[in-house]
């Protein structure tokens, strides 16, 4: 993995909600470079969303479209990463 690329994911993990901050950073240091691409890649598009929309994912209220992407937050929302 290119450590300018992790890098640049780690500074995306910031997020406005502390709460957001330590589940997405978690997920990228514990699991993201051991994923199958196709789950880096939707954990890449779910760095694109608002805080808001990931965090009504993380809860349950909404649930994403893409099966992908729905695979991620249910690791990141069971915080087994």
């Amino acid at each position: 993995m290119d450590a300018a690329h992790l890098s640049r994911l780690r500074w995306r993990c910031r997020r406005g909600m502390r709460e957001l901050d330590v589940v997405l950073q978690r997920y990228l240091e514990q699991r993201y470079q051991q994923a199958p691409a196709t789950e880096q890649k939707a954990f890449e598009l779910l760095l694109e969303e608002q805080d808001p929309q990931l965090l009504a994912w993380l809860t349950g209220r909404e649930q994403p479209q893409d099966p992908q992407q729905a695979n991620v937050i249910t690791r990141l929302a069971h915080s087994g990463v």
